[in-house]
């Protein structure tokens, strides 16, 4: 029993012992068949893997040797890197204070060059911003970058200007101060209306304003590109604009911008009269209405009362009643009743003038009512205005006054709108019913005469 444990055991070692040498690369022809053969084959693997051992140990005692020799030569290379860094702090320090010696010595010689450099740099700096936005540079452009340029170059890198560069700088100053002097003209490309581009004269006064073919143009800086206004000033600026292009030589009257486009700018957004009228809202527009009826009632009025009054002038001077006019009829009333009495013939009379007064007088109270009922409306619209504006106001604060002008250009325009319908208006209701009385009164003294001439017969 024991001997079979012993053989099993010794199998189990030579099945482990096979397969250990198959991944060592070792090849077995066969398996073993006895006992002398598995102690033989364990012979040979143990004297083959001691070989590999000791391979493998030469293999690492060479590779010590290398990595021996490479820590030596990092080491070296390391304190030679070490004394180079050495010297050159030392040199570092050592030109530090010859820089320092050298500033000092460079301040000491410049003396007052250094503020003349200093101020040379600022007229640089401020000089290319108003070049870029100067409307000179439409005419003559890129003067601004040789200023940027020379106030990065003293300002970044502490370099002196040269001669040539302080001649550059007096001499765009001096052109600058020159052409703001003068009217010139030069052609350039426009942005007209529309978006389209056209190549056209250009007249530029001074550094203020730009025209070409009669209207005012814009100079973008960022672009350099010029356009005409999108709204143009009123025709009084305008026609000012014509007459200078137009002109030869003489003296021109001119709306000049002394500010180069900034009036003109503010000028250009202020509403018109129709975009003021438009502001009013509904009440602006009922207002407008009702002072256009009352003008053409005034229109008719006035012609038809002129009429009246000729024909009545002409027959004043006719002793025939016609029966064209108003005295003709209240005359015609005598000669209806030619034998009545005198008091009869009044009452006649004075009832062929009331039948006459209607038409004379026709829509005059209705005039009356327009020039009283036009300012109710403006103050209306006054307060639907400031109810707008304190309704922006809770919605959003007084933070931003543009939330309030809507309210308060209503209030306003409407106001106005009422006044000018109204007082007009008032006039002309006061003109016609002057008139229509006159007429009254001539038919009442014709009337009174005719009663008068009436009474003398019967007396």
């Amino acid at each position: 029993m024991k001997l079979f444990t012993q053989i099993t055991k010794t199998a189990l070692f030579a099945a482990s012992l096979t397969i250990a040498l198959s991944f060592t690369g070792m090849s077995v022809a066969a398996a073993p068949m006895d006992l002398d053969s598995l102690l033989k084959t364990i012979e040979d693997g143990k004297s083959v893997q001691s070989a590999q051992n000791k391979q493998r140990e030469q293999e690492f005692a060479s590779r010590q040797n290398e990595q021996v020799q490479m820590l030596k030569d990092t080491q070296a290379k390391r304190n030679q890197m070490l004394s180079e860094s050495e010297r050159l702090e030392t040199q570092f320090e050592e030109n530090e204070v010859r820089l320092a010696n050298l500033t000092d010595t460079l301040s000491k010689r410049m003396g007052s060059l250094k503020e003349l450099f200093g101020v040379l740099q600022q007229v640089a700096g401020d000089s290319s911003n108003k070049f870029a936005t100067s409307v000179v540079s439409a005419q003559i452009p890129g003067r601004s970058v040789f200023m940027d340029d020379l106030a990065q170059k003293m300002g970044s890198t502490s370099k002196l200007a040269s001669i040539e560069d302080i001649e550059k700088v007096w001499y765009e100053l001096q052109r600058e101060m020159t052409e703001q002097g003068k009217v010139s003209r030069f052609n350039t490309t426009v942005i007209v209306e529309g978006g389209n581009k056209a190549e056209q004269e250009v007249l530029r006064v001074g550094a203020f304003n730009l025209i070409s073919g009669g209207k005012y143009l814009e100079y973008n800086p960022g672009t350099n590109t010029l356009s005409e206004l999108t709204r143009q000033p009123v025709s009084r600026y305008t026609a000012t604009a014509e007459d200078l292009q137009s002109a030869k030589n003489g003296v021109i009257q001119f709306a000049l911008d002394p500010t180069g486009g900034s009036i003109l700018g503010l000028l250009v957004q202020a509403p018109d009269t129709a975009e003021q009228v438009h502001q009013g809202g509904a009440v602006g527009y009922v207002i407008l209405g009702v002072g256009l009826l009352a003008l053409l009632i005034a229109i008719e009025r006035f012609v038809s009362l002129l009429l009246v009054g000729g024909k009545i002038r002409r027959q004043l001077k006719d002793s025939v009643a016609r029966d064209d006019n108003p005295l003709g009829r209240v005359m015609k009333v005598k000669d209806d009743y030619p034998n009545v009495a005198y008091d009869t013939l009044e009452l006649k009379l004075s009832e062929a003038i009331l039948r006459e007064m209607p038409k004379i007088t026709r829509n005059l109270t209705l005039i009356k009512i327009i020039s009283v009922v036009a300012p109710l409306l403006g103050l209306l619209g006054t307060v639907t205005g400031m109810i707008n504006t304190f309704q922006a106001i809770t919605l959003f604060g007084t933070g931003d006054p543009k939330l309030m002008a809507g309210g308060i250009s209503q209030a306003l325009v409407t106001t106005v709108l009422g006044l000018v319908v109204a007082i007009p208006t008032v006039f002309i209701y006061t003109l016609l019913n002057t008139r229509s009385k006159r007429l009254l009164l001539i038919l009442q003294e014709q009337s009174a005469g005719i009663i008068a001439q009436r009474s003398e017969k019967g007396a």
